[in-house]
């Protein structure tokens, strides 16, 4: 690997190839878990496991949870 850092563009591919990385390995262990679900159960539970996982019940960005406002016109 080169020394010079990555661009925002390399980085936001590093975040999407990681964020798959990290779905297919979500995926593989929901299949070893539920050997006798279908293809539709398992990418069920891998959608709710992506909106509910631990430690980012309400999203990945850091500070308090307020409600949405709709802005005004």
């Amino acid at each position: 690997m080169s020394d010079r850092p990555l661009t925002p563009v390399e980085k936001l591919h590093l975040a999407f190839d990681l964020f798959e990385s990290g779905r297919e390995m979500m995926r593989a262990k929901l299949r070893r878990e539920h050997p006798d679900a279908t293809t539709e159960e398992i990418e069920g539970l891998l959608a709710q496991w992506v909106s509910t996982r631990p430690g980012a019940e309400h999203g990945d960005a850091v500070g308090r949870v307020r409600p949405w406002r709709e802005p005004e016109a």
